[in-house]
């Protein structure tokens, strides 16, 4: 039991015997006494006044008085109005870090066999084109959320849906038959993904062309501009053709289904390369070639049960006008499927597969009307989950020099920023730190790979998602300040201590004594590792890794400032050293665990 929650049972048990009254343990309202007054926890009184029926200072000290007698963890208090300022007794601050220490995981919660099932849907990548920036925002936060829903104590799936079919990827398609002369990546040396998202820019390129000149020559006929423009972008030979090929596709023609399936695999082996350098996977993949069936059987269905109208043209709608929207096409007049039939389809597939308690999509700011509608269509189908669907939505990436572009092959690819971070830490770490004269250059490169990527995910991750933010690739890989690498150097000058402190025959000692002595700055840093549990519950309920982000940081400010302060290997006794060694060691585990819920690894040094 902690001290909150022994205190809390102790201030129940007082109400009781002072007052005569039963409370609920919700009622006792516990903070982290401010700093201008002297304690460390302080119980706000107001709720029992009624029960006392006494002023709020008496009320405060006849319950002071009864922890004080009754409990050992309160060693004494003073009174500030309506607000009990508890000092806690030392030997209750080393009970508590030894319970921080005896737990790896301090702080999480474990997964049992009746833990609810959350479901996490990330990254959704168009097989046309490589992963870029604004993937890689996806990526992180589905990744990250997924361990934070983990260590609150859900069973978790991560998937993907992957969009492996349309008019864009018969693009790209066309483009290679036309101007590919057999090039695979083998033959080129390029990844696959980057190979397609070549003749995806290549057919845009040619495509323009052609616009431009079927306009002009339009125009010259007489035509207006703005008609002129519509009909070169409709007529034009090769948006033509890719449409003549998407028919095909849909036909099931032999020969546009085997192309495809080459080009769709080279993408895939260069998705899984990408992945694989972001330290992100999933543990089922969707992709929507399979899932627009099933999402049109679906939507046939909910026609048959009253669910949606069609209309004279053979269209099918939703009429989500008691809802305060409006109505929402489900099924073209030829019969083809729009992007939330597509979604039907796949949240019908993912209910077959997995008892699904809860379900998050990790999806742009710009779908929010996409799926409010989802919700409502899919708790119209029976979904259980459907009403309580998540939509995490995250704001767009920009960069000092402006918005990422993804036409025309502007956007900034995912491996090129991925490489370019790692080069910057190595280049960094031998400008700046230049300590580990004893490491290897296979060390020095791990080295860089995980200062590179902690600086890029740290500082994607630590920005509330809900805002769009800049990315400053500078900024991020600073070692001061608030980011990734400031916090990873932190947790490998502790392992260091404690290395040294090995080296001299002393070992972090499994319990410390009660008696040992503590100081007040060590008692705030053991409130703050004791924080990290609610940290993680918070950032679970609010679906926030920068709830996780934003304490690490804090952790490691105040152990910095700690460390600056005190001595730990030259402390005056040995029992000051055992302490703070102690503390040392829990605050590189909590630090370890907490950049693991971001999926940012920490080296043992730097």
């Amino acid at each position: 039991m902690n001290i909150e929650t022994g205190i809390s049972s102790a201030v129940v048990k007082a109400i009781k015997e002072l007052y005569g009254q039963d409370v609920p343990g919700k009622m006792v309202q516990l903070q982290k006494t401010r700093s201008e007054f002297e304690g460390n926890l302080t119980l706000v009184v107001f709720p029992f006044l009624k029960m006392s029926r006494k002023k709020p200072e008496d009320t405060a000290r006849e319950i002071g008085d009864y922890l004080t007698a009754n409990t050992d963890s309160v060693s004494g208090y003073n009174v500030v109005k309506g607000f009990l300022n508890l000092t806690i007794a030392p030997s209750a601050w080393i009970g508590l870090l030894n319970t921080i220490n005896a737990d790896p995981k301090f702080g999480e919660k474990q997964v049992t066999d009746d833990s609810p099932l959350v479901m996490i849907e990330y990254s959704s990548p168009n097989t046309n084109k490589p992963l870029h920036l604004g993937h890689v925002r996806n990526n992180l936060l589905g990744w990250s959320l997924a361990q934070i829903m983990a260590a609150n104590g859900n069973k978790v799936v991560k998937t993907n849906i992957v969009n492996d079919r349309g008019i864009h990827i018969c693009k790209s398609m066309l483009a290679w038959l036309k101007w590919g002369n057999g090039e695979t990546p083998e033959s080129s040396g390029k990844k696959g993904d980057h190979l397609i998202g070549d003749y995806y820019v290549a057919f845009d390129k040619h495509y323009r062309e052609e616009v431009r000149t079927l306009k002009e020559q339009l125009m010259a006929e007489g035509v207006d501009e703005e008609t002129a423009e519509k009909r070169a972008k409709d007529e034009a030979p090769l948006i033509r053709e890719a449409h003549e090929m998407l028919v095909r596709w849909e036909q099931g023609d032999a020969d546009v289904r085997s192309l495809w399936q080459m080009m769709n695999s080279w993408v895939y082996a260069g998705f899984d390369e990408t992945y694989r350098a972001l330290g992100v996977a999933f543990d089922k993949i969707y992709y929507e070639s399979d899932t627009y069936l099933e999402g049109k059987a679906k939507v046939e269905e909910g026609l048959a049960r009253g669910l949606f109208f069609r209309k004279e043209d053979g269209s099918v709608w939703a009429d989500l006008t008691a809802d305060g929207l409006d109505q929402k096409l489900l099924l073209r007049s030829d019969g083809t499927s729009v992007y939330m039939t597509q979604d039907i389809g796949t949240a019908d597939m993912r209910f077959r597969d997995y008892p699904i308690d809860k379900m998050i999509y990790v999806v742009g700011n710009e779908q929010n009307y996409h799926f409010q509608v989802l919700s409502i269509l899919l708790d119209r189908l029976g979904f259980k989950w459907g009403k309580e669907l998540v939509h995490f939505s995250y704001g767009m990436v920009e960069l000092p020099n402006g918005k990422m572009k993804s036409r025309e092959g502007t956007v900034v690819d995912a491996d090129d920023l991925i490489a370019t971070m790692i080069a910057d830490a190595k280049q960094m770490s031998e400008d700046k730190v230049n300590k580990l004269t004893d490491a290897t250059e296979e060390e020095k490169a791990e080295i860089a790979r995980i200062v590179g990527l902690g600086a890029l995910k740290y500082f994607i991750l630590k920005v509330d998602a809900r805002k769009n933010m800049l990315f400053n690739p500078e900024e991020s890989i600073d070692f001061n300040g608030n980011t990734g690498p400031f916090i990873q150097y932190t947790h490998a000058r502790i392992r260091s201590i404690l290395r040294k402190a090995a080296a001299q025959g002393v070992e972090v000692p499994e319990q410390l004594d009660a008696t040992m002595p503590v100081t007040p700055t060590e008692v705030d840093l053991i409130q703050k590792l004791n924080e990290y549990g609610a940290a993680v519950e918070q950032a679970g309920k609010d679906y926030s890794p920068s709830g996780i982000a934003n304490y690490c940081y804090e952790l490691t400010k105040q152990f910095n400032q700690f460390y600056h302060d005190f001595s730990i290997l030259k402390a005056d006794s040995k029992e000051e050293m055992l302490v703070r060694l102690t503390l040392a060691a829990n605050v590189a585990k909590v630090l370890r665990n907490g950049m693991r819920l971001l999926g940012i690894e920490v080296p043992e040094r730097m």
